[in-house]
C-alpha cells in the first residue's frame, strides 16, 4: 500500500483583532527589540570620528546657538537662568520626541528584508527606534546635570515630575510614531513631509522660548500643541523656575493617551499587509 505524501504550507500572520498591544507576545520577543536597537544605535555612529559623542555636541551646540540668537541678540527672558540652560532643558525632552520620530517614522521601510523574510511582532521594530531615543535623552540628562552644577542651579522637590513628563513624552513619540511608520510603508509622501512638519512643531513650542511670550489670550490655544505642557512644566520641574501649567499637562496627557492607543490599534490593524506593500 503506497503513501501519499502530503506537503502542508504554515502560514504564520500577526494576530487579528483591535486588541491594541500583546504584551506577553512583545515580552516573548524582547531580544529581538534588545538586537534592532543595539544595531540602530551601532549603525547611527559607525565610521565617525566622535562616535556617541555626538549625542552630546548636538544638542549643546543647538543651545549655545539658541543662546545667542535669542538670548543675547533678540533678549528673551530665561526665568532666572541662562539662557544656554533654559534652551538645553527644553531641547532635551524635544529631542526625545522628535528622535523617536525620525528614527521610527521610516523604521519599517529600513527593515523591509528583515519584516518580509522573518516573522516577529512589526511593533517591535518603531518601539527599538524609541529605545535607542531614550539612551540620547539620558545621556542629555547627564550633560544638562553638569550645566546645572557648573552655574549652581539646583532643583527642587518638582526634580520628581521629570519621569512623568518623560513617560508622556515617550507615550506621545512612540503613538506618533505607530501612525507615521505604518502610513509610510503605503503612503512613502510622509518620510518626506516628516522633516518639514518637526521643523514647524519645534517653533510651535516653547523649546527655546518662554510660554510666557505667549500673548494671554491665545495660550489657550497655543496649548492645545501637546509638547507645551510636557515641555515647559518638566523645564520648570528641572530647573525650579517658570510654571508647571497643570491645563497644559492636562492636555497633554490626554493627547499622549489618545495618540498612544490610537496609533496602536491603527498599527495593528494595518500589520497584516505590511509583507505584501513593502
Amino acid at each position: 500500500m503506497s503513501e501519499v505524501a502530503r506537503s502542508y504550507h504554515v502560514h504564520i500572520r500577526p494576530r487579528s483583532g483591535w486588541i491594541p498591544l500583546d504584551l506577553g507576545e512583545l515580552w516573548s520577543y524582547r531580544d529581538v527589540l534588545f538586537m534592532l536597537a543595539a544595531r540602530d544605535i551601532k549603525l547611527r555612529y559607525r565610521q565617525t570620528f566622535l562616535g556617541v559623542l555626538w549625542v552630546v555636541l548636538q544638542p549643546l551646540a543647538a543651545g549655545v546657538i539658541f543662546a545667542l540668537v535669542f538670548g543675547r541678540f533678540a533678549g528673551l527672558p530665561s526665568d532666572g537662568v541662562s539662557y544656554l540652560l533654559f534652551s538645553f532643558a527644553g531641547l532635551i525632552t524635544w529631542s526625545l520626541f522628535s528622535g523617536i520620530i525620525q528614527r521610527a517614522g521610516n523604521s519599517l521601510v529600513v527593515e523591509t528584508r528583515l519584516i518580509t523574510k522573518v516573522y516577529f511582532p512589526r511593533m517591535l521594530v518603531p518601539l527599538a527606534a524609541a529605545a535607542a531615543a531614550i539612551i540620547d535623552y539620558s545621556i542629555g540628562l547627564l550633560v544638562l546635570g553638569a550645566l546645572m552644577c557648573w552655574e549652581s542651579v539646583w532643583p527642587g522637590w518638582w526634580i520628581c515630575l521629570v519621569p512623568v513628563a518623560c513617560v508622556l513624552t515617550l507615550l506621545l513619540g512612540v503613538g506618533a510614531s505607530l501612525w507615521l511608520s505604518a502610513l509610510n510603508v503605503r503612503y512613502r509622501d510622509f518620510v518626506h513631509a516628516q522633516p518639514f512638519l518637526t521643523q514647524v512643531l519645534m517653533y510651535a513650542s516653547p523649546v527655546v522660548y518662554s510660554f510666557q511670550l505667549v500673548p494671554e489670550e491665545l495660550r489657550f490655544i497655543y496649548s492645545v500643541n501637546p509638547l507645551v505642557g510636557l515641555i515647559e512644566s518638566g523645564r520648570a520641574a528641572i530647573l525650579g523656575g517658570g510654571q508647571f501649567l497643570l491645563i497644559s499637562m492636562t492636555i497633554s496627557v490626554i493627547w499622549a493617551a489618545v495618540v498612544f492607543v490610537t496609533g496602536a490599534l491603527f498599527f495593528r490593524r494595518v500589520e497584516r499587509r505590511f509583507a505584501e506593500d513593502l
